[in-house]
């Protein structure tokens, strides 16, 4: 493939730029070049098209592409005794998005985007006309954001169908779409959505600015710009949210945030965000406000669950049996009678199975994988309690555990729970409850230190913000809310 200058030129000679173009984009079975005869009053001049097939449209190509031409060009230049220019050319093609450019680097981005590029003999302007069209998913409901009452629709891999689902919940003309290419080779659109008058301006110039910055190949998924954009990557928490579903990222715009969508991902990230957003979910606020609240609470406690449990079984079985009942824990030393090694080693194994039974039935197919999570855990479960390896009641726990780990809307923060849970117990069983105490001051210490795009993590608890409080572990009546979060902007608050 010959070196590409971006900011080369076409020339006037139509044999020179087609050699060019055949040069550049050598050993590409599927650009089509399809000369054309113009018919003119004088002589008959060449044009040619050039596009990428199986990202095209051939109805557009032939329809209203050539077959207008074909149609006036004889008696339109026969009427101005002259040849036509460019610009004839854009007024009688029947597509609505049409660019001109001279520039080698557009018209080589046009190809590979799905546009089919005209070019005309005696003329050093190509025209770049839109004739996208691509096989894609359908929209569906979501597989990872299910819920019982709500809309149904979830973002797919296509770019503009996805910012249409946007435009048509929210019919604000503030409601701004800016679009970005990241990749120096696949220069994946990547767009930034916000509402004009509601957001905070200094994080949109921030984002766009990072966006900019970007120096990588390739993207291909929205987790490529999450990694960029956020300021602690080494963090357990995630700092934005990932989401499928579009009234989930228009009831954030509402509130302030900005939201990014990547061509090719189904994905939207949003942010500036807090730890209290990862146990909301939209159906929070579709159902009664009773219901939604008892729900919310369940997760926080699930959230409990997920994290400590094991670590204070651990903590109760060998530092602390006298605040048991003694028939309980004398209950619990005849289950583990048979158990060669010591309640830490027992819950290390047991997580490290289930962590495998979890990846084994995420990787294999839909069918197989709930067999293999359901009857592994069963079979694996009853046959180490047998042969003496664990105890029933360290079973129960790490199931109880595995469930509570689920129990969150965002599925990344399975992850955080996971990565916790790990140092709790081994805290647990060096220094019993006490080590219990401490991991949770470091965790809490560390989240009320990380900040999502300047926002506190911890807000509206540390800093302490009151009228965030109406919509936090327990939410108010919508009524209620009056005004915008503090977490989200600090401009525009009121609601209208």
């Amino acid at each position: 493939m010959a070196e590409l200058n971006e900011m080369q030129e076409i020339t006037k000679k139509l044999s020179d730029n087609q050699q060019l173009f055949r040069l550049v984009l050598k050993d590409c079975c599927d650009i089509i070049y399809r000369s054309i005869k113009i018919p003119l009053a004088n002589d008959d001049c060449d044009g040619l098209l050039i596009s990428l097939d199986g990202l095209v449209s051939e109805e557009i190509i032939n329809d209203y592409i050539i077959k207008p031409i074909k149609q006036h060009s004889y008696q339109t230049s026969k009427l101005m005794r002259k040849k036509p220019d460019m610009n004839y050319y854009k007024e009688i093609i029947l597509v609505n998005n049409i660019a001109s450019s001279s520039k080698v680097g557009d018209i080589i981005l046009g190809i590979l985007s799905g546009d089919t590029i005209l070019m005309v003999e005696g003329h050093n302007t190509a025209l770049i006309i839109n004739t996208r069209e691509w096989d894609s998913r359908s929209v569906e409901e979501s597989n990872v954001e299910k819920l019982v009452r709500g809309p149904k629709d979830s973002f797919v891999e296509d770019l503009r169908s996805n910012t249409a689902m946007i435009r048509r919940k929210i019919k604000d003309p503030n409601l701004k779409i800016r679009e970005v290419q990241v990749g120096t080779r696949s220069r994946t659109r990547v767009s930034v959505i916000y509402i004009e008058d509601i957001v905070n301006h200094k994080v949109l110039n921030e984002t766009i600015e990072k966006l900019n910055a970007i120096k990588v190949d390739g993207i291909f998924d929205s987790g490529y710009i999450e990694e960029y954009l956020e300021s602690n990557k080494f963090s357990m928490f995630p700092q934005m949210v990932v989401t499928e579903r579009p009234d989930k990222v228009c009831g954030n715009l509402l509130e302030g945030r900005i939201a990014i969508l990547v061509d090719g991902s189904p994905d939207a990230i949003i942010f500036p965000v807090s730890f209290i957003q990862f146990i909301q979910s939209p159906e929070d606020y579709y159902e009664r406000i009773l219901y939604g609240n008892v729900v919310r609470i369940i997760r926080m406690v699930g959230f409990l669950i997920a994290t400590t449990f094991p670590a204070f079984y651990v903590a109760i079985t060998t530092f602390h049996q006298e605040i048991l009942p003694t028939n309980f824990i004398l209950d619990i030393a005849k289950t583990r009678v048979s158990v060669p090694y010591p309640p830490v080693v027992e819950a290390l194994l047991m997580e490290g199975t289930i962590e495998l039974l979890r990846e084994a039935s995420n990787r294999l197919p839909t069918g197989i994988g709930q067999t293999i999570g359901i009857v592994g855990a069963i079979v694996i479960g009853d046959a180490a309690v047998r042969a003496g390896l664990a105890s029933p009641v360290m079973v129960i726990v790490v199931a109880i555990t595995a469930i509570g780990s689920y129990i969150f809307p965002h599925f990344s923060t399975s992850y955080s729970v996971r990565f916790i849970r790990l140092p709790m117990i081994i805290m647990a069983a060096t220094f019993g409850a006490f080590g219990i105490v401490v991991m949770w001051v470091l965790i809490i210490a560390h989240m009320c230190k990380l900040n999502s795009f300047g926002n506190p993590y911890m807000t509206p608890y540390a800093p302490f913000q009151l009228n965030d409080l109406k919509d936090s572990i327990v939410r108010f009546p919508n009524l209620s809310f009056k005004k915008r979060p503090m977490s989200a902007n600090s401009r525009n608050r009121l609601r209208k």
